[in-house]
Order: C-alpha cells, then structure tokens, then sequence
C-alpha cells in the first residue's frame, strides 16, 4: 500500500479516478424551472461545471477537464394576453324608434370595429342625413355647428370610399387620395385625431399639414409612407403643393369643412388655386360644411359641387339646456376685476374666456398669470408647438384659465370645461353659440357669463334674436368688483 500511496502522489489520480466525470452543479433553470434566472445582476453566480476541484487526498488541482458551457437559460416573459377577435357580432345595438344605427348602413367590420371602441351606437341627426346621401356617391352641403357629429360623418363616408376602391398601382408618396380642408390648425388637428380613431383597423394612412409646424418634419412623413387621408390648412397646403412634394391630381373625395370660417379669414383664394388641382368636381365627390348658409357660402358651394344634396342641422347647443346663460352689465374699466373675482372667489378650476384681438387674449393672460392664476393664451401669434403644449395642459388641468380669439377656439374639443367667459361679446352672433358650446359637452351641464360694456352691448340684440329668446342682464354683486389683491405668478 505505501508504494500505491507513492505513485499517487506523484502522478495524482489513478487513470480511472481521471476518467470519472466530475461534479456538475446543477443549472439555475433546475432549481426553478417556472422562475427561469431570477438573480440579481450582482449576485455570485454558481460555480460552473468546468472549475478546477482540488483533491482531496493530496490537495494539487487535478487537470482541467474542457466542458461545453451550458447555455444560461434566459429570462422568461410573462405570457402576453391572448388576443381575441373582435366580430361584428360583438356590437350589438337594438333598433330604437326614431334614431339610426350604424348598422343601418353597409359599412366595413373595420370601420364598425373603430366605431364599437368610440361607444358610438346611433347617429346623430346629421350623420344619419349625410350618410344616407355620401355612401351612394352623392356629393353634400351640410349646415351644422361644431359638436352635432358633422366630423364623424364625412371621416366614415371617405373611409367607406377608400376601402370600396383599391388604390391605382402606380402611385407617388405625396398624392392623397382624400383631402380634408380646414381653417385653423386647431381644427385640423382634432379632425386628424378623429380620422385616426376611425381608421385604426383599416391600414389607411392619415397626414396633417399645418401652418407653425417645421415643415422638414411634415415632409419627412409625407416621404416615409403613402398618403391616404390629408387634413390641412389651405396655406401650408399650398406650400407642399407649389413645391411639387404635394399632387391633388387623385383626390377622390374632398372636404371643406368651416366654410363660412374660410370666407371670413380670407382664405378663398387659397382654397380655389387648391381645388384647380384636383380633379373636375363631376370626377371627384365634394362635401361643404358650414356654420351658415351665406350667399356668399351658397355660390361657392354651386361653383365647387355638382347636383348636391342640402342637410341642414340646427346645432343642439344653440338652445342648450345644459348651458345657463348670464350676461353681467358691467363697465370696461371692471370687467378685469370681474373675471378675476370670479374665478378665484368660485375657485373654477377649468375656464375658457373669450376675446375679440389678439392684444387683448395676451394683456388679460399676462394680468392672470401676474395675479397667481395659472392662465395661457391661444391665439394666431402662438406657435403651433405651444398652442399643442397648451391645449394639452388645459385638458389635463394643469392649465386653470385658457385665454382664446374666437379663431383658436374653433375645433376645440375638451369635455370638463365648466365655465366660459366672454370678455368681449363676439361680433358676429354665430361666434357666440361657439363659445358657449365649448362648455356643457358630453352631457354635463356648464355656465356662460358674458361682460356686456359700453362698446359691445349694441351686439346683444342680434345674439337675442339668434337664440330666439332674450337673456336677462345683470348688475354683477359688489364683492365681485374689489380690487384685485397683487399676488406673484405661480409656476404653471
């Protein structure tokens, strides 16, 4: 034995001791097999199969034995939810008497799966009337203010349009087979976002060209994919257009929303050098949407439509029940302390206040944000990103007191708003029942006061007689009109 003992410890271990595997730890994944590795980055790891193990006789490292290197087993994800089919089955409406579903039209189960998510079962009166007469191809004008669904109708019938007829095979980046105009990027903005809704299952591609917004950006976007639906103020539109990176020559469907807007703003010009390239009006179908039926309005419509048919809707906000209405008699040099008190003694956590100019929406926000209310302007001088920003944190309520023309205000959709205020009584009456409706939406009830002074108190007449009723004037209450005590802004 004292020779064996000998040779071990000069040649180590016996040939069949060399031979027998060694001790192979076993994997993280063997320990759990349901966990997978759930170490933390810094834990020590477990020693792998291939480390030298000393003997235990002699204490000298027996050779390396090369082991192949088991993989690490990798973290496993939480299985995803399964995803379920959506069937037409899903979007169950029963037929109510007097009211028209969507499944009273033949629309796509793309198109009827977007409008299940939106919750919308029945139409609107005008969506109802435009769709009836769209769907078959017939061109439209429609008179409708904001907030009756006039958006919803037009997007479903383009849609519709453009699922029924397959795109031509040879076909540029920058040639839209759906144009949308609109007056201001506020407006253009919200009709892009409802497009967006109601397309989410069609694979069709929606774009918006605004005015204030870089214009490399829209451009890049306008390279990367196809253009199904453009929504676009008529400036920038022009714009892409004159520089030959826009071509209207495969418009199938044209919308010109806010018409009377676009008269008032001057923009016909613009939009007339627009529909010259497109299509003649017999190859494309055109819908006009106005707030009023003008002459003005009217023979554009003849010039741009062919044979169309007339939906007129009255605005359910113009006799809104859910809006109490006030008018406030108060002289120019208090209307200032009015809306402060009011704002801050009722402590109104979501107000609109409206005014006629630019100077005036920015000298009203400048004296709020001074005093310590957190207020923001919207007007034409603000930059598109800003107005975005703004609009944003009004709605998330970060924003107490948004200050806006009447021009930014249009297309404004934020349910919540409770309280609209018109520092300057507007001068046309039709931009009243716009104000007033950005309050009392969705079902909730809202509260409009308006300041009626020495210059604008002559315009309450011609608001009377469009509301068809008269609104009792009142003397503000004396605690109303204290001087505003100086606080320093907070931060917004």
């Amino acid at each position: 034995m004292t020779v064996l003992r000998a040779l071990k410890k000069m040649f180590g271990k016996s040939e069949a001791e060399q031979l027998a595997p060694s001790p192979i730890a076993p994997s993280p994944a063997a320990i759990d097999p349901t966990e997978g590795d759930q170490r933390p980055h810094n834990a020590k790891k477990s020693v792998p199969a291939s480390t030298p193990v000393q003997d235990q006789h002699t204490h000298i490292e027996s050779p390396k034995v090369e082991q192949p290197k088991a993989e690490r087993p990798r973290r496993e994800r939480a299985p995803k939810p399964p995803v379920i089919a959506w069937k037409p089955e899903d979007f169950v409406v029963e037929p109510q008497e007097g009211k028209t579903r969507f499944h009273d039209f033949n629309l796509s189960p793309e198109l009827m799966h977007a409008i299940h998510d939106l919750g919308f079962p029945y139409c609107t009166p005008i969506q109802a009337e435009v769709l009836g007469f769209t769907l078959a191809g017939k061109d439209a004008i429609g008179r409708a203010q904001t907030g009756t669904g006039k958006t919803a109708a037009f997007l479903i019938s383009i849609i519709t349009q453009l699922e029924q007829t397959p795109p031509p095979k040879e076909r540029y980046m920058g040639e839209p087979r759906a144009l949308i105009i609109a007056p201001t990027r506020e407006l253009v903005v919200q009709i892009a976002k409802d497009a967006a809704s109601l397309t989410k299952y069609t694979g069709l591609n929606v774009m918006t060209f605004v005015g204030g917004m870089d214009f490399d950006k829209q451009l890049k976007q306008l390279e990367a994919r196809h253009c199904d639906i453009l929504v676009a103020t008529p400036g920038r539109l022009l714009d892409f257009n004159q520089r030959g990176e826009v071509h209207l020559d495969m418009v199938e469907v044209m919308v010109l929303d806010e018409a009377d807007r676009m008269l008032d703003m001057g923009f016909i010009p613009q939009v007339r050098q627009i529909i010259r390239q497109t299509p003649h009006k017999g190859e494309r179908q055109t819908l006009l949407f106005s707030a009023t039926f003008t002459e003005d309005v009217m023979n554009l419509a003849k010039q741009w439509t062919t044979d169309p048919s007339i939906v007129e809707i009255e605005a359910e906000n113009v006799a809104s029940e859910m809006v109490e209405q006030h008018i406030y008699a108060v002289a120019a040099a208090d209307k200032y302390k009015l809306l402060y008190n009011l704002v801050t003694e009722n402590n109104w956590e979501r107000v609109m206040v409206f005014a006629n100019r630019k100077d005036e929406v920015r000298r009203i926000e400048e004296r709020l944000v001074r005093d310590g209310v957190n207020a923001a302007q919207l007007s034409g001088d603000v930059p598109q990103h800003k107005r975005i920003k703004t609009l944003e944190g009004f709605r998330e309520g970060k924003i107490r007191v948004l200050v806006a023309t009447d021009v930014a205000g249009r297309g404004i959709h934020i349910d919540g708003i409770s309280h609209v205020i018109n520092f300057t009584l507007p001068e046309v009456p039709d931009d009243y029942v716009h104000r007033i409706g950005r309050t009392g939406r969705a079902g909730a009830s809202g509260v409009s006061i308006s300041f009626a002074g020495e210059d604008d108190s002559y315009q309450l007449p011609s608001i009377e007689a469009l509301l068809g009723r008269k609104i009792s004037c009142e003397t503000p209450p004396t605690e109303l009109l204290k001087p505003v005590v100086r606080k320093s802004a907070q931060p917004q």
